[in-house]
């Protein structure tokens, strides 16, 4: 099947968190909004004037005649047809409780640059963020990323559901490589607390088709539009 995509052309974004799964896989995907006219048409879906069933916002992922919207959702259906998920429904609840657990700590990486409200820019509202991101570097981080730890180390390894890689190692690996470049000071802090972490990103980093992907321009780089945004006066 030829799965299409919809995102924004211009960042990584929570669309990134798909793209890696169909990377990895070597899944035959468009990437729509990357394409000529590709946001018009992915706005037209959103507006719903011919969709019975329209997606809030991306990404949203278009399979045959279904469209999946929210990134765990879209994974919880990619992940068995990938094979980056068990073939066991407790294993696939499992897997996609703990997406839905990547899904809580992304919200928070979004709330340390616009801690007020995302209909205001983030000049508008830098001392609330400064506040807000002390407090995740120091609480929230080390409490999301040392759950994921201990759920590494309880699995046996190498990888987070045990013996075989699924898609929550993929996006481990996303979110270190984000927090390494939102957060480099803070983030070399936390990683003396999770070394187990770090292996999994250099495991997923060294996968064929991620590998390949990352060479690529289909990666888009990190900056400061998307959810991981490197602010200086943020990494305390």
């Amino acid at each position: 099947m030829r799965y299409q995509l919809f995102y924004w052309a211009e960042i990584q974004g929570r669309g990134e968190f798909v793209r890696l799964a169909l990377e990895d896989a070597g899944a035959d995907y468009e990437d729509v909004a990357r394409k000529r006219g590709g946001t018009e048409r992915m706005m037209a879906i959103m507006g719903g004037a011919r969709e019975k069933r329209p997606p809030f916002a991306p990404p949203f992922l278009r399979a045959g005649k279904l469209t999946i919207a929210q990134v765990a959702e879209i994974l919880f259906y990619l992940g068995p047809k990938l094979k980056l998920a068990p073939r066991d429904e407790a294993g696939r609840l499992w897997l996609h409780q703990l997406q839905l657990t990547v899904t809580d700590f992304i919200k928070e990486v979004h709330d340390t640059h616009h801690p007020v409200g995302t209909g205001l820019y983030y000049e508008d509202q830098k001392p609330e963020a400064k506040r807000y991101a002390q407090g995740f570097l120091e609480e929230r981080a080390p409490k999301y990323l040392g759950y994921f730890e201990r759920v590494l180390k309880k699995s046996g390894g190498p990888w987070l559901l045990g013996r075989k890689a699924t898609y929550i190692d993929l996006s481990m690996f996303q979110l270190v490589e984000g927090m390494r470049y939102a957060f480099p000071k803070g983030m070399k802090r936390i990683e003396r607390d999770i070394p187990g972490l770090v292996g999994v990103r250099g495991r997923v980093a060294a996968r064929p088709g991620i590998k390949a992907y990352l060479a690529s321009d289909r990666r888009i780089p990190f900056n400061e539009s998307g959810i991981f945004r490197y602010y200086p006066e943020l990494d305390r």
